[in-house]
């Protein structure tokens, strides 16, 4: 392991807004901060966004820069990663965000019931062979549906058509309501003041020409959730 990665390492220890759970605080059992970000980390009652896979954290560091008035939480595996986020977070002296480093598997065991507002997922890995291990699959939909308030949105912001048209056929076919479907943000001229934020994955992206996509849909609290079939996307 090189030096900066153990560097950093040492030093996301001291950092307050990061969290790092070890397995046995959240494997199949409930982690002492869940129901509690609101109260013993925020220390108010602002809606909580969650960015799953954040990486370097630049999203959620971004719109807590431009939303002082809402919360950001980013969770991500990689703790070399994560330290950007968290020391931007530390040097701006940003209250309104905190990071954690887990696996998404276990994100159940992270939140309480209508603890997060909305969920942004930004250039997830499509899981083009792993149907389970997708991040837009009924299967972490089913884990959203614990924690995330009654129709709460979901956004996905993506490189990948095959996870924009699988994720939009996944919620046609159980009836979500998709509040926009756009497959070329920029080039259609929709980017706002949150869809422009790009990362340092999307840059790579845009200067290879990619086009990037995005799509808003509501998660029903209530449907049984099925699989759409493979030729419907």
């Amino acid at each position: 392991m090189g030096k900066d990665k153990l560097k950093r390492f040492a030093e996301n220890e001291s950092f307050k807004c990061l969290f790092q759970p070890e397995l046995d605080e959240i494997f199949r059992k409930d982690y002492k901060l869940k129901g509690k970000w609101h109260s013993e980390v925020f220390r108010n009652d602002n809606p909580i966004v969650l960015e799953l896979g954040c990486g370097r954290g630049e999203y959620t560091v971004e719109m807590a820069r431009k939303y002082p008035d809402l919360n950001f939480m980013g969770i991500d595996i990689k703790g070399a990663r994560l330290w950007r986020g968290a020391k931007s977070a530390v040097e701006e002296s940003l209250s309104n965000v905190a990071f954690v480093r887990c696996r998404i598997e276990f994100i159940e065991w992270l939140f309480g019931p209508d603890e997060i507002s909305e969920i942004w997922i930004t250039f997830a890995d499509p899981q083009i062979n792993r149907d389970n291990k997708r991040l837009t699959g009924t299967r972490f939909m089913e884990r959203y549906r614990t924690f995330l308030v009654p129709d709460g949105l979901i956004h996905l912001k993506t490189d990948s058509l095959y996870l924009h048209n699988y994720t939009e056929a996944m919620a046609r076919i159980n009836g979500l309501e998709i509040v926009e479907s756009n497959k070329d943000i920029y080039g259609s001229g929709r980017s706002d003041e949150k869809l422009s934020i790009k990362t340092h994955y999307e840059n790579n992206f845009l200067s290879q020409e990619m086009a990037i996509t995005y799509l808003a849909f509501r998660l029903d609290q209530n449907k049984k959730l099925i699989e759409p079939e493979k030729e419907s996307y």
